[in-house]
């Protein structure tokens, strides 16, 4: 990723242990403990996450910092579902909920549980292994590890994600990351680029409709603007936050087909949000398998630049 040498290192960060990759003026925070969460991306002395409720927010099971999504993503739109041969029922699940009693986020953010299987050379690789010892394998009961890579280059963060079928059952693939992202300067003066997309439509409860329509390529101002919205790529899978003379870029390869940019009003943070399903995906069916002995991987970079 770069030519400048980067190193790793333990730390208590918040009075949590952490691990911080480093690279020139370029830091990032691993909490393996809760969830392999990304909670800091540094650049030159400025941090581009944002953490709505600190330490704490995460441990009670809430998004914030760079969350891994798992087993879902964002949000179903009922207690069941059908997937890869399996029925499953979610009533009477202790399951963390949106506004509407909507099961949101999957069950993993904080998680514990973590087994650290590389550290050094600005890399850390851990692996989940979801089986029937785990508290909340009823949710999904598909038998599979989860494998997350975090690296860091000058100027640069890359986070590979892999869901590998370790049972004799087929696994579905719905999991995606809640960055919460901030460049310098107020947010009204921020500037979201995306590429050209698929909007989808969605309901009331932020389910997608099937519909959509298709927005070019541009440019848009955050100034007072509220988002809650979901994207599916046309082509380039790249998307950018801009403001006070820095650019951060998200790339993402091909198994994150689709978006979703949540910027509620008034607070600092825009969270663009890859994901390898679109939401209610487990409900609907559109999402992809992986056969048993197989793996499903997903890679996005993040570089900060000079904004032009």
């Amino acid at each position: 990723m770069s030519d400048v040498a980067a190193g790793a290192r333990v730390v208590s960060w918040h009075g949590v242990a952490a691990v911080v990759l480093a690279a020139g003026d370029t830091e990032v925070v691993v909490v393996p403990e809760l969830g392999m969460l990304v909670a800091a991306f540094v650049v030159d002395g400025f941090d581009h996450v944002a953490r709505p409720g600190g330490v704490g927010a995460v441990r009670a099971g809430h998004t914030s910092g760079v969350p891994l999504l798992h087993p879902w993503a964002n949000r179903l739109a009922t207690r069941s579902y059908s997937a890869a041969g399996r029925s499953v029922s979610l009533r009477g699940m202790s399951l963390h909920t949106d506004g509407n009693g909507l099961p949101m986020h999957g069950t993993m953010i904080g998680r514990d549980g973590w087994t650290v299987r590389a550290l050094g050379g600005g890399r850390i690789t851990a692996r989940f292994a979801w089986d029937d010892a785990v508290g909340d394998f009823a949710a999904f009961p598909y038998v599979h590890e989860v494998e997350v890579a975090v690296r860091v280059a000058r100027h640069r963060l890359r986070v590979d994600t892999a869901v590998l079928a370790a049972g004799d059952d087929a696994v579905p693939v719905s999991f995606g990351w809640h960055p919460y992202w901030r460049v310098p300067g107020p947010r009204d003066s921020w500037v979201v680029t995306l590429p050209d997309v698929a909007h989808a439509r969605l309901d009331r409860r932020g389910i997608p409709t099937g519909r959509a329509r298709v927005e070019p390529a541009g440019d848009r101002p955050l100034h007072d603007a509220v988002y809650d919205d979901q994207y599916a790529f046309a082509g380039d899978h790249t998307a950018a936050l801009r403001g006070g003379g820095r650019s951060l870029r998200l790339t993402l390869d091909a198994g994150y087909p689709f978006l979703q940019v949540y910027a509620p009003a008034g607070h600092p943070f825009c969270c663009i949000e890859p994901m390898t399903a679109p939401t209610n995906a487990l409900v609907t069916g559109d999402h992809p398998t992986v056969r048993p002995g197989a793996r499903a991987v997903a890679s996005f970079t993040v570089t900060v630049g000079t904004a032009r």
